[in-house]
């Protein structure tokens, strides 16, 4: 190649991308409250709803977290097997609990029994030394009334506290 056909082709290569930029249309910035999208909870004893709800609402309230989040859930009270599966995440939290839960995860609990998640929650935080959950999203999912209580407990372990409220 002559040198002039390297000039060219190199301007040419130089120009392309600026022209393709400057042709794209940004997209308009828009608030981040107004992208949220509006969530209804289901009625109490619909278990299938709630199933579907809970994860739209961890995905809508992920904030920075990029790792994938760990979901806690508890079905209706009216639930046939509620004590044992009540039983069964207790000791699931309390486990993970002990083993220490990395910076940069999300923890969800949600449910339409939200009196019983918080209990659950309260029994599961209370033996984490205090500051070890910093860096860690925990979201809790219920009723506002039981907001107050869970926000106090999780408070020493140094998580990030996000609570929705299912309405």
């Amino acid at each position: 190649m002559n040198t002039t056909t390297r000039a060219l082709l190199l301007a040419c290569m130089l120009v392309s991308p600026l022209v393709l930029t400057a042709c794209k249309k940004e997209a308009p910035v828009a608030n981040e409250a107004a992208e949220k999208k509006v969530l209804t909870a289901p009625a109490r004893d619909d278990d299938a709803g709630w199933k579907a709800y809970l994860p739209a609402v961890v995905q809508e309230n992920m904030g920075t977290v990029t790792n994938n989040p760990f979901l806690y859930y508890l079905p209706p009270e009216s639930d046939p097997e509620f004590a044992a599966k009540y039983e069964r995440q207790v000791e699931s939290a309390k486990t993970a609990m002990a083993r220490g839960v990395q910076k940069g995860n999300l923890l969800a609990f949600g449910s339409p029994a939200s009196a019983k998640m918080a209990d659950l929650m309260l029994v599961a935080f209370a033996d984490v030394p205090p500051d070890t959950l910093k860096g860690v999203r925990i979201l809790f999912i219920g009723d506002a009334v039981d907001n107050e209580r869970v926000q106090a407990a999780l408070a020493p372990t140094g998580a990030e506290y996000v609570f929705v409220e299912a309405k």
